[in-house]
């Protein structure tokens, strides 16, 4: 039967698969649940880095005396 999710096969230096396995030993997940959910915390983190920029760049062209009062909004 085929897997229901896709599947990625990567190849870990002996110190990052021992570091990976000691935390999803810790949690008690097994690799595969581990390196799933690292995954997903790197993606989010980069999402936060990827928008914060996005912010900061929008703050450098924000001029107050131009910009929407919240009762013209609402």
């Amino acid at each position: 039967m085929p897997a229901k999710n896709p599947r990625i096969n990567v190849v870990l230096e002996k110190p990052l698969y021992t570091a990976v396995e000691h935390l999803a030993k810790k949690d008690k997940v097994s690799l595969s649940l581990k390196v799933r959910d690292l995954v997903k915390e790197a993606l989010e983190i980069e999402e936060d880095i990827a928008l914060a920029a996005f912010a900061e760049k929008r703050e450098k062209t924000f001029k107050r005396e131009t910009s929407l009062k919240h009762d013209e909004v609402w």
